[in-house]
C-alpha cells in the first residue's frame, strides 16, 4: 500500500509535464466585441440567477447543499460543468491539434477516475456526509485532529487549483477578449466572490449547469460541422489530418507525451486517483436527497463529460485540417496566432465566423467562472463547518457559521486576485498537478477506504493522511524550474 501510495503522489508531475507539450506563445489579440457583448449577457443572466437563488438561502444546509433539492441529472450537468474547465475545452484540443492520437489518451486519464467514484465513493458521501467528506472522514475517528487535517488538504488543494484557474483566467480573456491580464483576474475573482457570497450552492449549481449547457451545444456544433466537411467520414477526416500535419502519420501513434511505461502508468493513476479526491466535486454528492440520485449523478455527469471529450478529440482533428493547414490563422513565424491553446477558437471562427467565435469566447470564460465558483465554495465550507464550528467552537450556530463562510469567501476572493497576479508568469499547469497530487495522496485514500478499513485505529489512519499529505509535494525533482529558480525559460499556459 506504502508504495502504491508514493506512485500516486508522484504521479501528477508527470502530469505537468505532459501539459508542457500544448505550450504556446501567449499573445494578446485585438478586442472581440461580439465575445464581449456575448460574455455581459451570460455574466447579467447569472447575476440574475444569483439574485434568485439568494432569496431561497436561508440556512446553512440552503447555503452549502442547495437544500439537497438538486436532482441527479442536474447535479449530473452541474458535477459536469464544474470538472470541464477551459483547460478541458482548449487544452485537450491543442493537444490534439499538436500530437494528434495522444491526447484522446490524456483525456481519458480524467475520465477513468468516475467509475471509482460511482462504485466507492458517491453513494458513502452521501449516506455519511452532510456538507463536507470531513464529515464522513471522521465518522468514525476524532473529530479535532482529523477534520483540522482534512480542512487543510481542501484548502491547499482548492487553493493551488484556484490560482491556477485565476492565472489562466487572466491568460485567456487576454487572449480572447483583448482586455488586460490584470483586469480579467480582478473581474473574474468579483463575479465569483457574488455567485457564491449571494447565492451559495443553488446559484453555483445553476451557474455550472448552464456552463455546462452552453459548451455541450458549442462543442457539438463545431464537431458536427467538421465531421461535415470529411462528409461525417472519420477515415476522411484522420487521412486529411495526417495528409497536412507537420507529423503525418505519427500524430496516429500513442506514446508521444511520455517516454517510459512508468510515465505513463504514474500519468495514468495520478489523474484518475487524483479526481476522486478533489473536494470541490466530491461537495456535490450532498446537493441530492438520496444515494440511489448521487449514483445517477454520477452517471449522467460521466456520459457528459464522455461525450465532451469525444468532441474534442473531433475538433483537435478539425483543427489540423481547417486551422493549421490555413496560413490566416498563423503568424508571420509560422506559429499560431496566440498559441496552440487558440486552435479550438480559430476552429470556431473556420466553421461559425465572427459571431460563434464571439459566442465561443465567452463559453470558455464561462467555464472559468463556473470552475471558481465551485472551489471557492468548498474553501469557505472547509473553513466555517470543518475548522470553526467543528474543531474550535463548538456549538456554534448557523448564523455564526453562516458568517464566518461568507467571510471566508471575501477573503478567499481576494487572495486568489492577488495571487493571481503575482502568480502570472509562474507555471501553473505544475500547480494543477501538485493540486491533484495532493488529492490523490491524501484525500482519496482515506474516504476510499473508509467501508474496508473500519477497524483500523485513529493513530495510524491519522498518521498516514499526515505523511502522505506533507510529503505529497516532495516528489518531483523540477521545483527550481517551476517556481522560475532555474534558467530554463518558464512555461505559462492555461490550466491542465
Amino acid at each position: 500500500m506504502k508504495r502504491v501510495l508514493t506512485a500516486l503522489a508522484a504521479a501528477l508531475p508527470f502530469a505537468a509535464h505532459a501539459a508542457d507539450a500544448i505550450s504556446g506563445a501567449v499573445e494578446r489579440q485585438p478586442t472581440n466585441w461580439q465575445a464581449i457583448i456575448m460574455f455581459l449577457i451570460f455574466v447579467v443572466f447569472t447575476l440574475g440567477i444569483t439574485y434568485w437563488a439568494s432569496k431561497r438561502v436561508r440556512s446553512r444546509s440552503d447555503y452549502y447543499t442547495a437544500g439537497g433539492n438538486i436532482t441527479g441529472f442536474q447535479n449530473g450537468l452541474a458535477i459536469a460543468g464544474d470538472y470541464m474547465s477551459a483547460a478541458s475545452f482548449l487544452g485537450i484540443s491543442a493537444l490534439v491539434f499538436t500530437s494528434g492520437y495522444d491526447g484522446l489518451i490524456y483525456s481519458l486519464g480524467f475520465l477513468v477516475g468516475w467509475p471509482i467514484i460511482l462504485f466507492l465513493i458517491a453513494e458513502r458521501l452521501r449516506n455519511l456526509g452532510r456538507y463536507t467528506f470531513a464529515d464522513v472522514a471522521s465518522y468514525r475517528l476524532k473529530q479535532g485532529p482529523i477534520r483540522i487535517l482534512s480542512a487543510c488538504g481542501s484548502l491547499v488543494v482548492v487553493a493551488l487549483y484556484l490560482i491556477a484557474q485565476m492565472v489562466g483566467a487572466g491568460k485567456l480573456i487576454e487572449l480572447l477578449f483583448g482586455l488586460n491580464y490584470h483586469i480579467a483576474v480582478v473581474l473574474v475573482g468579483v463575479l465569483m466572490m457574488m455567485y457564491v457570497l449571494f447565492g451559495g450552492m443553488l446559484a453555483t449549481t445553476w451557474v455550472q449547469i448552464i456552463k455546462a449547457v452552453l459548451l455541450l451545444f458549442g462543442a457539438s456544433f463545431m464537431a458536427f460541422m467538421v465531421m461535415k466537411h470529411v462528409g461525417f467520414s472519420f477515415n476522411n477526416l484522420f487521412t486529411e489530418a495526417m495528409a497536412v500535419h507537420p507529423k503525418g502519420a505519427a500524430i496516429m501513434s500513442p506514446g508521444g507525451l511520455v517516454q517510459d511505461p512508468i510515465s505513463a502508468l504514474s500519468l495514468g493513476l495520478g489523474l484518475m486517483f487524483g479526481t476522486a479526491g478533489l473536494p470541490h466535486i466530491l461537495m456535490r454528492f450532498f446537493t441530492v436527497s438520496d444515494a440511489r440520485e448521487a449514483r445517477k449523478s454520477v452517471f449522467y455527469a460521466t456520459g457528459f463529460m464522455g461525450y465532451f471529450y469525444i468532441l474534442t478529440f473531433i475538433i483537435g482533428f478539425g483543427a489540423i485540417m481547417l486551422v493549421g493547414a490555413n496560413p490566416a490563422y498563423k503568424d508571420a513565424a509560422g506559429a499560431l496566432i496566440g498559441g496552440n491553446n487558440m486552435a479550438a477558437v480559430h476552429l470556431a471562427n473556420a466553421v461559425g465566423g465572427n459571431l460563434f467565435l464571439g459566442f465561443i469566447s465567452a463559453v470558455a470564460f464561462a467555464t472559468i467562472l463556473a470552475v471558481v465558483a465551485g472551489l471557492t465554495l468548498a474553501g469557505a465550507s472547509a473553513v466555517s463547518h470543518d475548522l470553526y464550528a467543528n474543531v474550535f467552537r463548538k456549538g456554534a450556530t448557523e448564523r455564526e457559521e453562516l458568517k464566518v463562510s461568507k467571510i471566508t469567501v471575501l477573503v478567499l476572493g481576494v487572495i486568489a486576485i492577488i495571487l493571481g497576479v503575482l502568480f502570472e508568469n509562474q507555471n501553473i499547469a505544475f500547480m494543477v498537478g501538485l493540486a491533484f497530487a495532493i488529492a490523490a495522496s491524501c484525500n482519496f485514500p482515506h474516504h476510499s477506504t473508509f467501508h474496508v478499513l473500519v477497524k483500523t485505529d485513529h493513530a495510524r489512519r491519522y498518521a498516514g493522511r499526515l505523511v502522505r499529505f506533507t510529503d505529497s509535494g516532495n516528489t518531483d525533482d523540477s521545483w527550481p524550474y517551476h517556481l522560475g529558480a532555474d534558467p530554463r525559460p518558464r512555461k505559462s499556459d492555461l490550466p491542465v
